[in-house]
């Protein structure tokens, strides 16, 4: 089997566009939790907090025509993508248009304004056909996000959307790196991407999962807390370049990393009910394709979403495995970025690893006595030497994943 390696990533996130800004903000506890003013007109939505990108437009070199198709999740993703092949210093190379570089990439759902067009027409609201074009269904479609990448860096491999809720970025990524590892590809865009809507908040209000801490934006989400009140949720982007492994050398690439263990699957029981052994049974098969040990991994990035039944299953799963092991929940500064978060928690993750430096959980005080033991990291977080991390994401429906990357320098 080839080996696949990360030679270019970037993206947008509540807490910052680049490592600088995004470790400056982990190490002072400062997150991207906002009160969300223009959603005080839903009256019966209890949560006003979200976590948006606040620093992201249109590049001014994107013409209207390049984007027509594009909502705001597709743009983000595919700005993000172009920032990305930039940093694995791939933009004018051939092979990024003659079919040896693929993409798989996610979200959870299309822009709703689109959705919002269409649904308008549907009611009587107005006249059938106004403002509504092809371009309407490309902005809502669920795969928006792969097909604009494709079309605008002309990508003629294999295409893969992802679009499963929370695991839609981490997907992206294991799927990409099984294209390439089975000799399918040689490059492959890949990551995931959300565009922030009150929507997403109301379907969470549904099960009584949402934050309701209005007043005090910096005190929520709270990750394996006992005082959690629910998630919060987020937008933002992450791209990564993968590539073969002895290509990358042969050019003379950066590697920022190499993937050595991908697993997903499912609960195959509940929508909603996270259950504590098929996570188990993905991170540990995704360390038994990497071929470490247990003693290997040195962090695991949580997925952290600061509900109960979510929390308390991830503790268990995550203990059986490894025990007291580093641990923390980026979800706690970015707010729940859904399709986007198995994405920017990589992108997070590996800056850390190859910086020996991890980010603690804000806003973890007290520790739910239900979680099982862990070592939860807090405050300024904590220096760590090692060759290995893992990530975890677990979504609607009982889907899993896990990846685990490699330092390689």
């Amino acid at each position: 089997m080839r080996r696949v390696v990360i030679t270019g990533m970037a993206g947008f996130s509540p807490i910052g566009n680049d490592w600088k800004t995004i470790s400056s903000n982990l190490r002072n506890s400062k997150t991207g939790i906002q009160y969300m003013g223009g959603w005080e007109p839903y009256k019966k939505l209890a949560t006003r907090l979200g976590a948006p990108v606040t620093d992201f437009k249109k590049p001014e070199h994107y013409s209207r025509k390049m984007v027509r198709s594009m909502g705001r999740v597709a743009l983000m993703a595919t700005v993000a993508t172009e920032r990305a092949l930039e940093n694995a210093k791939l933009t004018n190379n051939t092979s990024v248009i003659d079919g040896r570089m693929g993409i798989s990439y996610g979200s959870s759902t299309g822009s709703t304004d689109a959705q919002i067009d269409i649904a308008n027409m549907i009611l009587g609201h107005y006249p059938p056909n106004r403002g509504l074009n092809v371009n309407s269904y490309l902005k809502m479609a669920g795969h928006t996000t792969a097909i604009n990448i494709g079309v605008f860096f002309e990508l003629k491999g294999r295409i893969i959307p992802t679009s499963s809720a929370c695991t839609s970025g981490s997907q992206g990524i294991g799927y990409a790196y099984e294209a390439i590892k089975h000799g399918y590809q040689e490059l492959m865009v890949a990551g995931g991407a959300e565009e922030l809507c009150p929507t997403e908040a109301a379907v969470f209000e549904t099960f009584y999962a949402t934050s309701t801490q209005n007043d005090a934006p910096e005190s929520t989400p709270r990750p394996f807390d006992k005082d959690r009140d629910g998630l919060v949720v987020g937008e933002g982007a992450a791209t990564f370049i993968l590539e073969e492994r002895q290509s990358a050398i042969n050019r003379g690439a950066t590697i920022h990393a190499e993937i050595v263990g991908f697993s997903t699957n499912s609960d195959g029981s509940h929508i909603t009910q996270p259950q504590a052994e098929t996570m188990y049974q993905a991170m540990s098969s995704a360390l038994k394709m990497s071929g470490l040990s247990i003693e290997d991994i040195g962090y695991v990035s949580a997925h952290g979403t600061s509900t109960a039944r979510g929390d308390i299953a991830e503790s268990q799963a995550t203990h059986r495995l490894f025990g007291n092991i580093p641990i923390s929940a980026l979800k706690s500064f970015t707010g729940h970025t859904m399709g986007a978060c198995g994405a920017l928690e990589s992108m997070v993750a590996i800056q850390m690893m190859n910086h020996g430096w991890f980010h603690g959980t804000a806003n973890l005080d007290n520790i739910d006595p239900q979680c099982e033991k862990l070592d939860y990291l807090t405050g300024e977080g904590r220096e760590i030497k090692t060759k290995y991390v893992m990530c975890n994401n677990f979504a609607f429906g009982g889907i899993n994943t896990s990846l685990i990357f490699a330092k390689t320098s």
